[in-house]
């Protein structure tokens, strides 16, 4: 549902949709506005890790965490059974196994029948250099027939460099700042619910990370502006722009195509820092040459 939307119930009141979620009347009182807000994927991602959920290693320094939660429907209330929760963090030193077999802190779940989804594990670290530097946080992406894959982000209420981040400061980001139980054995507990969505609007600082200037890497006088209004997405045309709406994971679409067509942006954020978009353009059994681009810095 669009954030411009509103729900009309006759003889009660007009409430706003907000851009993180939506309001329902249940017959005694509002409910809702409660889905889980996307993040930015990032440059870090590994599909098809292990089935497990305990994450923790053997003979690896750090501090002992419970992840857990209710997977949840988009009614905020009814639990999702065998939802796929995929966790992956930085290690005590803040880096990522992005090469091994083993998948270190990075593991794959389902919820149970009652929408429980757990992990172990161990409380990453910020990272980064200088003035950089990212706060320790949780990446998920929760995988629900019927709901848009769900990329977000959890981070650790008190984290000194969530100030400075534009992701992890964002008004949307603030219900993923958490604070940490600590128990009597020396570990720690994080709870966080998941609610999913149907559609997600993508975060106003992740549009920001997007827009620019983009050079195709085949012909480099062949450029794409991309620019932000009313926090959609637009590609520059000879009159205005073309709004591209958000799917899911780093994803936006033209909208109102035919059934079988589409033209889709694709952004990766690459290690290097780089971003990279890939456009396709499909129209019924058409297939453009798929183009690539890198933003200009």
């Amino acid at each position: 549902m669009k954030r411009r939307d509103f729900l009309i119930n006759t003889g009660l009141s007009v409430v706003a949709i907000s851009a993180s979620g939506f309001i329902k009347f249940d017959g005694k009182h509002f409910i809702g506005d409660c889905e889980t807000t996307s993040d930015i994927l990032g440059p870090y991602y590994r599909p098809n890790s292990p089935v497990r959920n305990n994450l923790v290693i053997k003979g690896e320094q750090g501090t002992l965490i419970e992840l857990s939660g209710v997977i949840k429907h988009n009614d905020c209330i009814t639990p999702y059974k065998n939802a796929k929760v995929e966790l992956w963090h930085c290690d005590n030193k803040g880096q990522y196994d992005n090469t091994s077999a083993e998948f270190r802190f990075r593991g794959t779940t389902f919820s149970d029948d009652k929408g429980n989804y757990s992990f172990n594990t161990i409380v990453p670290v910020p990272y980064g250099s200088g003035n950089n530097f990212r706060p320790a946080h949780f990446h998920l992406i929760i995988t629900a027939e019927g709901y848009q894959p769900l990329v977000t982000q959890l981070y650790f209420a008190g984290d000194k460099y969530i100030a400075k981040d534009v992701a992890a400061s964002s008004p949307n980001s603030k219900r993923r700042i958490l604070k940490v139980q600590s128990l009597k054995d020396g570990t720690k507990k994080m709870v966080y619910d998941i609610s999913m969505s149907l559609t997600l609007a993508a975060e106003a600082v992740a549009i920001d990370k997007l827009t620019g200037i983009y050079t195709n890497i085949k012909d480099l006088k062949n450029k794409k502006e991309l620019f932000k209004k009313d926090n959609d997405l637009w590609v520059k045309n000879e009159v205005f722009g073309e709004n591209y709406r958000y799917i899911g994971n780093n994803t936006f679409e033209y909208p109102g195509e035919p059934a079988g067509s589409h033209d889709s942006l694709q952004f990766e954020l690459l290690s290097s820092g780089d971003t990279k978009l890939t456009i396709t353009s499909v129209w019924g059994a058409t297939v453009t040459p798929v183009e690539v681009y890198l933003k200009d810095k």
